[in-house]
C-alpha cells in the first residue's frame, strides 16, 4: 500500500545541531528561517520542519515569540505543512521545548520516543574557529549530556496538546523507540496514522548501514502495519542514500540543513531548496511523484493550515 503513495519530502530548515559557524548558508534570522522555508516548498517540500535560533547569536530557542517571527510569512507565501520541533535542543528542560508547539498549535509537531546519548562533539574534529562563545562548549558538553525523553515527558507532550488537533511526527533513533510509540498506541495517546520518522546516523543513535534501515523498516511494518507511514533521515553524508532507500521501498524522506550542511561531496549547501532538489530528482528518477502539501495533508489526515494558532 505504501509503495503506491506519493513521496513526502520533509525539509528540516535549521534545526539545533549546526552551529553558525559551520555554514554562511544556515538560516538563522527570521527573515533567513521563513526565506529557507519557503523555498523548500517552492522545491518541493510538502512539510517544513522548523526550529528557532537567536538571531543575535545563532544559538537554539524555544521562544514561541521567535517562531512566531517568521510562521505568518510561510503561512502567507505557501500552503506547505508546517511541523514544530518539541526536541528543541538536547540542553532544554521538556516544559521550555513543549512551549511552540502548545501555544501555536501547528498541524504536525516532533516528538522524540526516547532519552539518549546525542554526541556532537567529534565535529569539534572538523571545525576548530567558532564566531560565538556559546558553540565550542555546546559542542563539547555533548559527551556527558542525556537528551531528556522520559515515557512521563513523552505522555506530557502528548496530552498537552491533545486538544490541539496537532498530529505527531514520531522520531525514532533505534529500534526500541519504535517499541515506545506502541506503547503510545496502545494507551490511547498516538492515533493512527503514525508519521514514523526513523533517523540514521546520529551518534548516540543506530547506525546508517542499509541493514540498519531495512530493520527499522520491518520493525515498524510488524508494530503498525497499515497505520503508519513511513519517512527517513539520515545525518551528513548518508542524507540522500538512505533517502534513496527509503523511496525506492515505499517510504518518504526528510532532507534539510538540520540535517546535512552538504549538497554533494565537500560542496556546502547553499540553501535547504538545493537539498529538495537533489531528492526530488532521485524521486522521479524512480518514476515516483513528489506529494504537494494538500496531498500530504490527505495521507496523514491532518487538521488543515488555517487550523493553527499563528
Amino acid at each position: 500500500m505504501m509503495a503506491k503513495q506519493k513521496v513526502i519530502i520533509t525539509c528540516a530548515v535549521t534545526g539545533a545541531i549546526h552551529t553558525p559557524s559551520m555554514s554562511p548558508y544556515l538560516p538563522v534570522t527570521a527573515d533567513e528561517i521563513a526565506d529557507a522555508a519557503i523555498g523548500a516548498a517552492e522545491a518541493g517540500a510538502a512539510i517544513v520542519h522548523l526550529h528557532a535560533r537567536k538571531p543575535e547569536d545563532g544559538s537554539p530557542s524555544q521562544d514561541p515569540d521567535l517562531f512566531r517571527a517568521f510562521l505568518p510569512k510561510i503561512k502567507a507565501a505557501s500552503k506547505v505543512v508546517i511541523n514544530l520541533t518539541t526536541g528543541g535542543a538536547p540542553t532544554m528542560g521538556v516544559e521550555e521545548r513543549l512551549q511552540p508547539a502548545l501555544q501555536l498549535k501547528p498541524e504536525v509537531a516532533s516528538l522524540n520516543m526516547g532519552s539518549m546519548n546525542f554526541g556532537l562533539y567529534e565535529m569539534l574534529n572538523r571545525y576548530k574557529e567558532f564566531k560565538h562563545d556559546w558553540e565550542r562548549p555546546y559542542l563539547a558538553g555533548s559527551d556527558d549530556r542525556i537528551f531528556r525523553n522520559t515515557f512521563k515527558d513523552i505522555a506530557y507532550i502528548l496530552e498537552s496538546c491533545s486538544d490541539n488537533g496537532t498530529r505527531f511526527e514520531i522520531e525514532c533513533y533505534d529500534i526500541g523507540h519504535l517499541y515506545t510509540a506502541s506503547h503510545f498506541f496502545d494507551r490511547g495517546l498516538i492515533k493512527a496514522p503514525f508519521f514514523i520518522q526513523s533517523v540514521f546516523g546520529l551518534r548516540g543513535g543506530i547506525g546508517s548501514h542499509i541493514e540498519d534501515v531495512m530493520q527499522m523498516k520491518r520493525t515498524a511494518d510488524r508494530l503498525f502495519g497499515n497505520d503508519y507511514l513511513w519517512s527517513v533521515l539520515g545525518a551528513g553524508r548518508s542524507q540522500i542514500p538512505i533517502a534513496t532507500v527509503s523511496a525506492a521501498i515505499g517510504g518518504n524522506v526528510r532532507v534539510g540543513l538540520e540535517d546535512s550542511l552538504w549538497d554533494g561531496p565537500g560542496n556546502l549547501a547553499k540553501s535547504n531548496a538545493d537539498q529538495v532538489k537533489r531528492i526530488r530528482t532521485v524521486i522521479e528518477a524512480l518514476s515516483l511523484e513528489v506529494a504537494t502539501p494538500d496531498e500530504a495533508r490527505a495521507m496523514l489526515q491532518l487538521k488543515g493550515g488555517n487550523n493553527v494558532g499563528f
